[in-house]
């Protein structure tokens, strides 16, 4: 038995791996948890903290029905979505025109990362006066967030693609878009990718941050009220609705990864 089980992690290495990968990762999510029930009910002050079957009671108690709140969660999918989705178009888009040639990239990346570098939060102020209190600052303030590890991603992507490869592609007829599609999107697949995953969290930190400051009815309002109330357990609710929410988006993002790695490079994503 033991023979025939050396055999088969030997015939599929890489779906033995993975497998030891997720039961790891659900082993310290358990002990985590497990950890944060025994601190929760034992040694914390419920004022501050509820162990996660309060919490868990609690979303099913005051979150899910509770209209006014699931409306805000699905408004904040909602913009969470439209300025991730502005960060990818207008980034890619203006990491190519950086990243084109070398000029471009040494005038203008340096002041791409200088403007990456302010920290945003001084500026709700300035989207506030620009777009008022309601969804669109909330898109714009995350957007500001997303697009330059999108545009940083692209350009160190475009500088590691050999020369040599697009002046051949180039002799040989091929367009611009074919020699973005063939020859530079294969070489820049994953770290692009990386990008997109730290898009998505920063897209994500963004919206709810502006959410805590500018919103009068959002799920920033709702964390806001209950926290002065010392009302941790429905608090984390929102908290983990908010965790599940970056989940399903990275989980998106893994998904078009592979698709594309494969479809691309044959590459497959992990």
């Amino acid at each position: 038995m033991g023979l025939g089980h050396r055999k088969r992690e030997q015939r599929n290495p890489r779906q033995f791996h993975a497998s030891r990968v997720r039961l790891a990762r659900v082993l310290i999510v358990v002990a985590l948890v497990a950890a944060l029930e025994i601190y929760g009910r034992l040694f914390a002050d419920p004022s501050f903290l509820r162990p996660p079957s309060e919490v868990l009671r609690a979303w099913y108690a005051t979150v899910l029905p509770d209209a006014r709140i699931m409306s805000a969660l699905g408004m904040t999918v909602l913009e969470i979505a439209c300025a991730y989705a502005l960060s990818v178009v207008v980034g890619s888009a203006a990491g190519l025109a950086v990243g084109a040639t070398a000029l471009s990239r040494e005038a203008l990346f340096p002041l791409i990362l200088l403007l990456y570098a302010i920290p945003q939060v001084s500026l709700i102020p300035l989207f506030v006066l620009m777009f008022g209190l309601g969804p669109p600052a909330k898109i714009a303030f995350g957007f500001s967030h997303g697009i330059f590890p999108v545009i940083v991603a692209v350009v160190a992507g475009m500088s590691d693609v050999p020369g040599v490869y697009v002046r051949g592609a180039r002799s040989m007829g091929a367009a611009k878009l074919a020699v973005i599609r063939h020859v530079v999107f294969p070489h820049m697949a994953p770290g692009f990718f990386v990008g997109l995953r730290l898009a998505m969290t920063m897209t994500l930190l963004g919206v709810i941050l502006a959410e805590l400051y500018v919103s009068t009815a959002g799920i920033g309002y709702f964390t806001r009220v209950f926290a002065e109330n010392y009302n941790p357990a429905p608090l984390f609710a929102l908290i983990g609705s908010l965790a599940a929410i970056a989940l399903v988006f990275n989980a998106c993002v893994r998904v078009a990864e592979r698709r594309l790695c494969r479809t691309a490079t044959g590459i497959d994503g992990n």
